[in-house]
Parts: C-alpha cells; structure tokens; sequence
C-alpha cells in the first residue's frame, strides 16, 4: 500500500505527504530529508560534495533514523538540515550514483518494514517504488515554489531563494542517476493557488479510486 509523492522543490511534497498519511493512517517518509542528513554529516566530516567514493561510503555506513525527525548516529539533526549550506550542497549530493543507491535501498527497506506508506521525493515513482498504488507528481509555477521555500526556510531573499530553486530544479532533472521526471501513470497535480486542503483532498480522491474501501 504505497502513494509514491514527486515533485521539485517548493511544489509541496512534504506538507501534502504528512496530510495526507494523517487522513489515511498511514506512515509517511520524507526521502529528502535523508538526503540532506547524509550532505549534513558529508560537511561536518569535511567531505567535498563532488566525492563521489566518500560519499557513497558515507550513506552506506551512517546509522540515519527518519521518523518524527531525523537522527544522524543517533544525535537530532532535523533543525540543522536546513543550514544554508545544506540546501546549498545536497543537490550535488543526491546526485552522486552511490549515495542515491545506498539510500534508495534503505528507503525501500523502509517499505518493506512499514507495510507501505506515503513516501516523497524525487524518484519515488519512477525508481524507489515503481509498483506504487498511487504515483502523484505535483508541480507548482516557480514563483510561487519560492514563495513557500522562501516563507519556509527565511534564509536567502525572495530573489536569490527563486534562483536556488532554479539551480535545483537543473540539478534534480539533469543528473544521470533517478532523474527528477514525471512517471508514465503518475498523476499530475498543479498545486499553484490551491490550499493544501484541496490538494490532499485531490490525492485522497485518486487514491480512493485505485484502493477502494
């Protein structure tokens, strides 16, 4: 019982997976918070975001707990994964062909535990669960994606915030391993002004229509 949420930066992932779980009763996993605990602990080791051999170690042998937040070797990060300098480095990260497998097999091993779930990312759909119930990519224009990024994180201005996201967006669709794409039977939600009410009611709906009561 998976619903596999993609989506680039700011399109409301993270928000619509939580609301989402909470209606169903399900489990959610947010993947990129995984990515960015591994670019977290790559920086505070010292590790250059381009070491691709050092990186793939590194997520393979990290002890990473997601759950209400995130655990690095036991200690809580989930407020440090915000850093700027996190942001700035986990797109370079992520694509590295090592990290994303070894976290790629963790995420499926976390399906596997949980019976399912409401899983978010990037390659949720196409890679991490391709047999997923309910496949949702949701998109939004971009400057209302950094709008929220913005209002989320307070960090950079509106403007540089919007050129971030641009740079992400080229980084996530380009990169040669589990690009950011749109599955062939995913469901394609536009989330620009719309409430998070009536996207997660959206989801629901399709859900409900594969996965009958």
């Amino acid at each position: 019982m998976i619903i596999a949420i993609d989506g680039p930066s700011g399109s409301g992932k993270s928000t619509v997976a939580r609301a989402v779980g909470i209606a169903l009763g399900l489990p959610v996993l947010e993947t990129g918070a995984m990515y960015r605990a591994v670019t977290f602990a790559a920086l505070a080791r010292g590790l250059a975001p381009d070491d691709g051999d050092a990186l793939a170690a590194l997520a393979t042998r990290l002890q990473l707990e997601v759950d209400d937040g995130v655990r690095v070797d036991g200690v809580d990060v989930t407020l440090d994964l915000r850093r700027v300098e996190v942001t700035a480095a986990v797109s370079a990260v992520a694509a590295v062909p090592g990290v994303r497998a070894a976290l790629v097999a963790r995420q499926r091993q976390w399906i596997a535990t949980h019976g399912g779930g409401v899983v978010e990312g990037r390659d949720i759909g196409t890679v991490v669960a391709p047999d997923a119930a309910l496949k949702v990519f949701l998109e939004a224009d971009e400057g209302e994606r950094a709008s929220r990024r913005h209002t989320q994180e307070q960090v950079l201005g509106l403007e540089a915030t919007q050129e971030d996201l641009r740079r992400r967006d080229a980084f996530d669709s380009g990169r040669a391993a589990s690009p950011l794409v749109v599955a062939a039977d995913a469901v394609v939600v536009d989330t620009t002004g719309r409430s998070i009410d009536q996207v997660v009611a959206e989801v629901i709906a399709r859900f409900r229509e594969v996965v009958p009561r």
